[in-house]
């Protein structure tokens, strides 16, 4: 099976002492992967590493064989990402959102762009204004943004921020019909336990920077989650 990310010995350090320190690990093309830690853990730094909005001070990201920083165009065509609050012109509409980022793009039809708004529960509103939307609405088009490219690997820094319950519902269907049908590979980094565990493959811990990978066959996720907080 295909690799679509490899990290190794990947390490980036702030002054306050956060970051994270030596991560490897690999992600076989189609996983969903959960990313689990509490606030200030790291997770986000390494997903910012991962998709090269920041440099690491040590290590390497491989992304479909590609690596991210010596080959960074061809590492980072395949990938989608939402990190940090949706960007979108909110005097416009989803439609014309979409519409505008979908020239970025060769291949990308009308039927594409409803597709993606029938996915993340916007096709009703696909004229209306994102001024307009809820929190988690835009958090809905951001989750869109990252469909319309029609990736291979999709990283997600805490989605389910801001959703209610159907749109949780909702994002859980996506990404499993997404992965299922489509092959597509995800990073979903996120603290709250029971989501990820309804959708994800694989989970890895990232606490204090360090990161160790979940055993299914020993302990529930969450008994091995406490241990883990416990022991750090």
């Amino acid at each position: 099976m295909e690799q679509a990310v490899v990290i190794a010995n990947l390490s980036k350090q702030f002054k306050n002492g956060r970051g994270i320190r030596n991560i490897s690990f690999s992600i076989n093309q189609g996983e969903i992967i959960g990313i689990l830690g509490p606030n200030g853990a790291g997770k986000t730094t390494l997903l910012k590493c991962m998709t090269g909005l920041r440099n690491p001070d040590s290590g390497r990201v491989t992304l479909f064989g590609n690596d991210l920083q010596k080959n960074f165009k061809q590492a980072i065509t395949p990938v989608s990402a939402l990190i940090g609050p949706t960007a979108a012109y909110e005097n416009m509409t989803p439609d014309q959102n979409l519409k505008m980022i979908s020239r970025l793009y060769n291949g990308i039809k009308k039927a594409d762009i409803d597709k993606v708004l029938q996915q993340t529960g916007l096709i009703a509103f696909k004229n209306e204004k994102i001024h307009s939307f809820s929190m988690g609405m835009k958090q809905r088009f951001g989750i869109a943004t990252t469909l319309i490219s029609k990736p291979r690997l999709i990283i997600l820094d805490e989605p389910t921020n801001g959703l209610d319950i159907d749109g949780l519902l909702l994002l859980r269907k996506t990404i499993q019909e997404v992965s299922q049908n489509e092959g597509v590979t995800f990073v979903i980094s996120s603290h709250h336990i029971s989501e990820l565990e309804k959708i994800c493959h694989r989970f890895c811990f990232l606490i204090n920077g360090e990161a160790s990978f979940y055993d299914a066959n020993t302990q529930s996720l969450e008994e091995a989650y406490v241990e883990k907080m416990g022991r750090s």
